[in-house]
């Protein structure tokens, strides 16, 4: 009798055990009642960007880059927001060395994203380690300006280059 009291008593005790509190985990963070207009269009926005036509002899070496393009995202409608900054989601695309992997028939070239002063984008690095520059909004408004690039990684073939990535605007 004494032992089925004793088990009764284990077992009762056990499930105690498993209900400590080891810690708190305190979440915060803001919705704000405002977003911006994307090129002048409701989010999702689309951006084409046609990187220049160049000759496999201008990609002819690994990190060589050639046919910067200049591209921006144009914010509107931004109501009391002071700053925005571009995130570049990592994706099917996106390669370990900050790059755009291209889906096109050209061999040795992905896509380099740059800020406006021309310093690369790692497009695999979180949001705050990406090095995209932020920029101020004012009158409600910002142009995000960048650029892309061809970046090849050896002898580039003759071919399409083809790729893309996925945004998301991030505001203060």
């Amino acid at each position: 009798m004494k032992k089925l009291l004793l088990v009764a008593a284990i077992v009762a005790l056990a499930p105690m055990s498993a209900m400590a509190v080891d810690g708190t985990i305190n979440v915060t963070g803001q919705v704000t009642a405002s977003t911006c207009k994307i090129n002048n269009a409701v989010s999702p926005a689309t951006i084409d960007v046609v990187l220049p036509t160049v000759s496999t002899t201008s990609l002819n070496a690994n990190a060589v880059t050639a046919g910067n393009k200049a591209f921006t995202i144009a914010l509107s409608e931004c109501g009391a927001l002071t700053q925005a900054v571009t995130y570049f989601e990592q994706g099917a695309n996106t390669l370990a060395n900050g790059n755009l992997k291209s889906n096109g028939t050209a061999n040795n070239v992905q896509v380099r994203l740059l800020n406006n002063d021309l310093t690369a984008i790692d497009v695999s690095k979180a949001s705050t380690l990406q090095n995209s520059k932020p920029v101020a909004i004012s009158s409600g408004a910002a142009n995000l300006n960048y650029w892309a690039q061809y970046y090849a990684i050896g002898q580039a073939t003759a071919g399409t280059v083809t790729t893309s990535v996925q945004f998301t605007m991030q505001y203060q």
